[in-house]
């Protein structure tokens, strides 16, 4: 992990956010090759599980929604987390930091015997006693207009799939769907998390990529399997993640969501350990007929065929976008011998082309060279570097993920071809020119 947070800084992947005034706490920015990876991954994800089929839409929804969402939703009710504070010095702890969450139901029967508990342990900060659990909100509380009053609180969202479900009616009737087909979204969610850490796998801003997947009731179980699959897939094939590093976890009826009825979550073998990669979760008919209940709205499905009216039961494929970057960059990051290099997929890469001028100072070749790679610009992202070394900078491009790097020499000027060379075998081949975007387009993008 050290070496991975190292290199984003040093390179531009992921700089700690408002570090010029100390930094904030789980705070993240990504830099100019960090946004680029990031885009990409959700450019090959909306590919993949939207553009390409013919049952999903999408839709991009706000960030605050009426707090009766979050009513109907369960989330002002259950979004909580058990917690202790330190007597002294007022940090916060969540329970499972003291080993006692499978327990808490326990104690929350027996309060007395959790007094004697809580003496044998102490706050990891000073040392001093700890209070009781009390259950935390971990929504992001806002308020809406000029006046801080309960009667305008509003709630950052703490996940995107609401929104799906509130625009469930709007979008059967502007799409004519039938079932089974699913809507889906991308943006920003908020949690108030308790213990954010290890760089961007837990923090109280990031992002997610998830749909939701209306099916009839008695298929549920087909379709489960079916999106189980789909989702490995894509860790696998698009992420390029070694499936051996993945795991599909099986989920206790006692630790799911109180909307699931049956989850799976995808662990990923991070180096502080097996954790949270992806969720699949079967949410039968929770919040659509929640929803309908709160809002007053018909919010059913009518079968354009027999008439009938129920609601759908629903398959949520969840993935965190900030968590597929940094799965990405860990299972792309190798070292051989002195030379570090991220063998990131190729449509995944910042850059896909590097354009080195042999010499910066004869401008023949940079001529050539920028002429190159202004045209190739218009089809792929290209990095211009001309300083120091060849091999420097073949080194500068392996640790970045660029796939080719392309060198204009004095031989160019006279036979119209170019030096490429591939990432992950250090290889070198001479390509004409002309030939050159094609050549690219065919290693990058082999199925388009």
């Amino acid at each position: 992990m050290d070496k991975i947070v190292s290199l984003c800084k040093r390179r531009g992947f992921v700089f700690p956010g408002s570090e010029i005034y100390g930094g904030l706490s789980n705070s993240y920015d990504y830099g100019p090759l960090g946004v680029e990876l990031k885009n990409n991954v959700k450019q090959a994800w909306w590919d993949r599980f939207v553009r390409r089929r013919g049952d999903m839409v999408g839709i991009d929804a706000a960030l605050i929604m009426n707090p009766k969402v979050w009513e109907a939703s369960g989330h002002l009710a259950t979004f909580s987390d058990p917690l202790v504070e330190c007597k002294k010095c007022h940090h916060r702890f969540r329970t499972d930091d003291l080993e006692i969450l499978k327990q808490f139901d326990f104690y929350k029967e027996h309060p007395e015997k959790l007094d004697d508990f809580l003496k044998f342990k102490k706050c990891a900060n000073c040392g001093s006693e700890l209070s009781k659990p009390k259950q935390f909100n971990l929504m992001l509380k806002t308020f809406l207009g000029p006046a801080e009053e309960q009667a305008n609180a509003a709630y950052l969202r703490p996940e995107i799939a609401q929104a799906m479900f509130v625009n469930f009616k709007q979008v059967l009737e502007t799409t004519r769907k039938r079932l089974p087909f699913g809507i889906a979204s991308q943006g920003k969610a908020f949690r108030n998390e308790i213990t954010p850490g290890n760089f961007i796998f837990r923090t109280r801003e990031f992002d997610l990529m998830e749909f939701e997947y209306f099916v009839r009731e008695s298929e549920w179980e087909k379709w489960f399997e079916y999106w189980q699959k789909e989702m490995k897939e894509w860790i696998t094939k698009d992420l390029g993640i070694n499936p051996k590093k993945i795991h599909e976890v099986e989920i206790p009826d006692s630790e799911r969501a109180h909307y699931s009825k049956r989850t799976i979550d995808f662990e990923y073998e991070y180096p502080f350990g097996q954790e949270e990669l992806y969720g699949l979760a079967y949410r039968t008919d929770f919040d659509l007929k929640n929803h309908e209940k709160i809002s007053g709205r018909n919010l059913k499905y009518r079968d354009p065929e027999t008439g009938e009216e129920f609601f759908p039961h629903v398959i949520e494929p969840s993935f965190g976008l900030d968590r597929s970057v940094l799965a990405t960059l860990l299972d792309a990051y190798h070292e051989d011998g002195e030379r570090v290099v991220l063998k990131l997929p190729l449509k995944l890469a910042p850059y896909k082309v590097a354009v080195f001028p042999l010499l910066a100072n004869k401008p023949e070749l940079t001529k050539l060279a920028e002429k190159i790679c202004g045209d190739l610009r218009k089809n792929f992202t290209v990095v211009w570097d001309d300083r120091g070394n060849i091999g420097k900078r073949y080194y500068s491009q392996d640790e970045i993920g660029t796939p080719f790097c392309i060198t204009i020499d004095f031989d160019s000027l006279e036979t119209n071809d170019v030096t490429v060379r591939d990432r992950d075998t250090a290889k070198q081949e001479r390509i004409k020119i002309k030939e050159l975007k094609n050549y690219l387009h065919g290693k990058i993008y082999p199925h388009t």
